[in-house]
C-alpha cells in the first residue's frame, strides 16, 4: 500500500469514527429516551442544522458524482435544468411548505409524516398512515441500498478492498450512530456531512482548474465541443457532436423540483425546528447552500474534462466511469505528497458524506413508518416507551439487512432506482402534503385517493407509458404528481365534506 492510500484512509477512518462519537454522544444526552426525542429530536433543532441536515440528506451521493459525471459527458443543457428545477423546489418547499407543517404537526402532535396525515384528516383507522408506510418501504429500501452501494464501490475502485466487506462495514457505521442517537445524531451528523462535503467540492474545483491548466483552458475545451455550453443542446460523447434538448425536455427535467414537497426525510426537518420563526433563517441559508453546491458539482465535471484532455487522468467516456471523475481528481490530488494526500481523503470522505447523509435520514424514516406507524397506530400493538424505542432500532436494523442484500451483487442497477424513488415520494406524497396544508375542503378519501394514484401512476408511466418513447418521454414524476393532485380534487368533492372539528383545526393554523 502506498503512503497516499494510507493517508487517504486515515482521513476516512478518523472521519468515520467521528461520525460513530456523535451517535454515542447523542445517546448518553437521552436522545433515545423517547420516540418524539428519537424521531423529531424533541423539536429543539436551531436554524443552521435544520437547514444544513436537510439540504445534506437531500443530495446524496448525486451531488458528488452524478452532476460532475453529467456535465462531464454532455455538458450543461441536462444537468443545468435539473439543478434549476431542484434550486426551485428545495426554495418554494421551504418557503410554502416548511412553516405550515411545523405549526401544523406540532399543534396535532404528529411526530412523522404519515402520522400528520393521520391526524389531520382523523383517520382514526390509520390507513392513510399505514397507506404511506408501505409506501416508504416501497421507495426507501433500495434507496438506503443505492447508499450502501456507493460505499462499497468507493473503496473497491479506490484499494482494490472488497466490495462486500466495504459496503458491511460503511453500513454498519451508518446503522451505529443512526440506532444510537436518533434523530438528533442523525441531523448532527448531517451538518458535519455538508461541511465536508462543501470542501471536497471547492477543493477539488481549484486543483482542477490548476491541473487544466488555467480557466481560460476550461473555458476553450468547453467551447470547443459543440452544444456542449448550449441549456437547449448538449453535446453526445459517442457521436462527437451537438445532441437536442428541447421544451419537452426542460419541462420533464424541471419537474424534479416537485418531488421535494413529497420526501418524508426532508418534511421532518421542517417538523423539527425549535422554533418556526426561524425557518426564514433556515431557508435563505438552505437555499444559498443548494445553488452554489450544485453550481460547484456541474463545474468539477466541466473542468475534469479538461484535466482528461492534459493528460492527468483518463477520459472518461461513458456514464458510469464519468460519474467517477471527483475519484479520478482526488487520486491525481494524493499523487502530490502526504499531505495533499490527507486533502484527497477529506475530499472521498464528502463523497461518503453525501451517501451517508441520505441514508441515515432513510433509515430512520423508514423505521418510524414501521414501529410508529404500523406496529402502533395500525395494528393497535401497545408498547411502552422501552419497548417503542426497540422496535424502531430493530427496524433501523432490518431495514439495512434487506438494503445490503439488495445491493449484494456489485454489478446491480441499484442506482438506477433513485429517480424512480424521487418521483415516488414526490407524486405519492406530495400532492396530499400540499393539499393537507392549503385546501380545507379537501378529506381523507381524497388523501386516500391522492396518494394510491400518485404511487400506482409512477409505476404505470415508467414501466408502461415511458417506453413509447417521443412526447410520452416524459419524467415519471411530472404526470403522476399531476394524476395524484386531480385524484385529491375529484374524490374530496365527491365525498361528504371534512367534520367541522378538522375545519376548525385547518382555520387555526390559517389564521397564524
Amino acid at each position: 500500500m502506498t503512503t497516499a492510500q494510507i493517508c487517504i484512509i486515515a482521513a476516512i477512518l478518523i472521519y468515520l469514527t467521528g461520525m460513530i462519537l456523535v451517535g454515542v454522544f447523542f445517546s448518553r444526552k437521552g436522545s433515545g429516551a423517547s420516540s418524539t426525542e428519537f424521531y423529531l429530536g424533541g423539536r429543539k433543532l436551531g436554524p443552521l442544522v435544520t437547514a444544513m441536515s436537510a439540504e445534506a440528506s437531500d443530495m446524496s451521493s448525486y451531488l458528488l458524482m452524478g452532476l460532475p459525471g453529467l456535465a462531464y459527458i454532455s455538458g450543461i443543457a441536462e444537468v443545468g435544468w435539473t439543478a434549476i428545477g431542484l434550486a426551485a423546489g428545495t426554495y418554494l418547499n421551504w418557503l410554502i411548505v416548511a412553516r405550515r407543517l411545523r405549526r401544523y404537526s406540532a399543534g396535532l402532535g404528529a411526530i412523522t409524516v404519515p402520522d400528520f396525515f393521520s391526524r389531520r384528516y382523523q383517520d382514526n383507522r390509520h390507513l392513510l398512515s399505514c397507506l404511506a408506510a408501505v409506501i416508504i418501504l416501497i421507495f426507501f429500501i433500495p434507496y438506503t441500498a443505492s447508499g450502501f452501494k456507493a460505499v462499497g464501490t468507493l473503496f473497491n475502485s479506490l484499494f482494490g478492498v472488497d466490495y462486500h466487506a466495504a459496503m458491511i462495514v460503511g453500513a454498519i457505521v451508518i446503522i451505529g450512530y443512526t440506532v444510537l442517537g436518533g434523530f438528533l445524531a442523525v441531523s448532527t451528523t448531517d451538518l458535519i456531512q455538508s461541511i465536508v462535503m462543501s470542501i471536497a467540492l471547492l477543493v477539488i474545483v481549484i486543483f482542477g482548474i490548476q491541473q487544466a491548466g488555467g480557466w481560460d483552458v476550461v473555458t476553450a475545451n468547453a467551447a470547443s465541443l459543440p452544444g456542449y455550453l448550449n441549456l437547449t443542446q448538449g453535446y453526445n460523447m459517442a457521436a462527437g457532436q451537438a445532441g437536442s434538448y428541447g421544451g419537452l425536455s426542460i419541462i420533464s427535467t424541471l419537474a424534479w423540483g416537485l418531488g421535494y414537497f413529497g420526501m418524508p426525510h426532508i418534511l421532518l426537518r421542517f417538523m423539527a425546528i425549535q422554533e418556526e420563526e426561524k425557518l426564514n433563517l433556515s431557508r435563505r441559508i438552505a437555499s444559498i447552500w443548494v445553488v452554489i453546491s450544485m453550481l460547484i458539482a456541474i463545474l468539477i465535471g466541466i473542468v475534469g474534462y479538461s484535466v482528461s484532455v492534459a493528460g492527468h487522468i483518463p477520459m472518461l467516456t461513458t456514464s458510469a466511469d464519468s460519474e467517477t471523475i471527483i475519484i479520478q481528481l482526488s487520486t491525481l490530488l494524493s499523487s502530490f505528497g502526504p499531505v495533499l494526500a490527507l486533502v484527497a481523503g477529506i475530499v472521498l470522505a464528502g463523497i461518503l458524506a453525501s451517501t451517508m447523509s441520505t441514508a441515515d435520514s432513510q433509515l430512520l424514516t423508514a423505521s418510524s413508518s414501521v414501529s410508529q406507524d404500523l406496529l402502533q397506530d395500525f395494528l393497535h400493538i401497545k408498547m411502552n416507551p422501552k419497548t417503542s424505542m426497540l422496535a424502531a432500532r430493530g427496524t433501523v436494523i432490518a431495514i439495512a439487512i434487506i438494503g445490503i442484500v439488495l445491493a449484494w451483487d456489485p454489478q446491480s442497477s441499484v442506482f438506477t432506482i433513485v429517480s424512480f424513488a424521487w418521483a415516488g415520494f414526490g407524486a405519492a406524497f406530495g400532492p396530499v402534503m400540499l393539499f393537507a396544508l392549503f385546501w380545507k375542503r379537501s378529506n381523507r378519501a381524497g388523501a386516500l385517493a391522492g396518494m394510491a394514484a400518485g404511487a400506482a401512476m409512477v409505476f404505470i408511466w415508467k414501466y408502461l407509458v415511458r417506453p413509447m418513447g417521443g412526447a410520452w418521454d416524459i419524467y415519471e414524476l411530472l404526470p403522476a404528481f399531476l394524476v395524484g393532485s386531480l385524484a385529491i380534487i375529484v374524490v374530496s368533492l365527491a365525498t361528504a365534506p371534512p367534520s367541522k372539528e378538522i375545519c376548525d383545526q385547518f382555520d387555526k393554523v390559517q389564521k397564524h
